[in-house]
């Protein structure tokens, strides 16, 4: 008997796991860092950004997304405008993971079962995880400290996203990721025997960004968007 409720159990989680529509695909696009090294564009991709992408639409106005995003953060002195900065021509570059999950919601109804090519803006935002090299400055050079850790933030995105073939959505967005670590830049050392070489303003956590595009494509069963879904 609890072999046969597991079972029953087991094939009402698949139908239900495909009674709405899946998104799956790619983000494509490119990075930059905003801290204590290098410039504070906000807005300028200087690294490739790749990775994987999850929604599930909940309703036609918001989906429960999860990425894996990987890229490298580069960032020079010599590209700020900050004279103290080009003066002091620090540079870094560190290999980045980021894990990220969270709600999408958009401006207007987004129905792919109307039968019609929607469209519409969106904003994301959840909760990120990034694992990065640990690193300081010794005598101006980056030095690896040959361990990593994880920085937690926040995702915050803007996006278009429109449905232009069968089964094919292609969105474009620009999303800010508040960490609340200071050390991806190396300017806090990870290792306590390193803090003398500290630098910057520590009451300033560090951001990054990734512009792109994402291409997904979809699949499951129409779902029923009752009052209460």
């Amino acid at each position: 008997m609890r072999h046969l409720t597991v079972l029953i159990l087991s094939i009402l989680s698949i139908h239900f796991s495909f009674s709405q529509i899946n998104e799956i695909g790619i983000f494509a696009g490119g990075s930059n860092f905003i801290g204590d090294v290098g410039a504070t564009d906000y807005i300028s991709p200087n690294q490739l950004a790749i990775g994987g992408i999850y929604k599930w639409n909940r309703s036609k106005r918001h989906s429960y997304r999860a990425s894996v995003i990987f890229s490298e953060l580069k960032a020079m002195d010599s590209k700020s405008d900050d004279p103290r900065r080009i003066q002091r021509d620090y540079d870094f570059s560190s290999n980045i993971m980021e894990i990220s999950l969270g709600i999408e919601f958009t401006f207007l109804d987004f129905d792919l079962h109307s039968g019609q090519k929607v469209a519409t803006p969106y904003l994301y935002t959840g909760i990120s995880a990034a694992k990065h090299d640990d690193h300081y400055f010794l005598n101006g050079v980056q030095t690896p400290e040959n361990t990593s850790s994880w920085a937690y933030g926040i995702p915050m995105a803007l996006g278009f996203k429109a449905s232009f073939m069968d089964h094919i959505i292609l969105g474009i967005e620009v999303g800010a990721r508040y960490t609340f670590s200071d050390a991806l830049d190396g300017s806090l050392p990870n290792n306590q025997s390193n803090q003398q070489h500290r630098f910057g303003n520590i009451n300033n956590n560090d951001w990054y960004m990734f512009s792109g595009i994402t291409l997904t494509y979809t699949f499951g069963e129409n779902p029923c968007y009752c009052p209460g879904n």
